[in-house]
């Protein structure tokens, strides 16, 4: 299973593109005990920040998982048309190099985009900064998805944040 998150979030960063954590590695990065294999990231969608981060990933070896030109990501009516003809609710792109992880954005913004933004908690990794969704958020995000996963991930991560409270 790759496991180079660092460079990820190092190729995220310089792209210059907003981007916040979220999934399962958000929930291990708040201090869930648990395995990921892939990284959940909301994206700003917005035309520019989506060329800029969909061109460092794949000149970075990305490739996407469906048969689709990566470029039209930052589309939103074709993100609108993948997501009612085809049901994507995730744009997956997987590593050639076979180092890092792969990447899921996501395509449906349960919570607005600069909400999660403001309100993510941002933490530093061998000197990128990498905003990741805030519990709260989390907690919103994975009662959504609603996976016999994201469930348990939700009594945990509401016992770190009654933890956080009292501290």
């Amino acid at each position: 299973m790759p496991t180079d998150f660092m460079s990820l979030f190092a190729l995220l960063a310089a792209s210059g593109a907003r981007f916040v954590i979220v999934g399962g590695l958000a929930t291990v990065m708040h201090g869930v005990d648990r395995t990921t294999s892939d990284v959940d990231v909301m994206l700003d969608l917005a035309t520019e920040p989506t060329r800029a981060a969909i061109k460092a990933l794949t000149e970075a070896g990305f490739r996407p998982m469906a048969p689709v030109n990566p470029a039209d990501l930052a589309d939103p009516m074709v993100r609108r048309r993948w997501q009612l003809e085809h049901n994507m609710q995730v744009f997956s792109l997987w590593d050639s190099t076979n180092s890092r992880p792969t990447v899921d954005i996501l395509l449906d913004a349960v919570i607005p985009f600069e909400d999660l933004w403001r309100d993510a908690i941002t933490m530093t990794f061998r000197g990128v900064a990498v905003k990741v969704a805030s519990i709260a958020h989390l907690i919103q995000l994975k009662e959504n998805a609603g996976r016999p996963q994201d469930i348990s991930d939700v009594a945990r991560l509401r016992q770190i944040a009654d933890m956080l409270k009292r501290e």
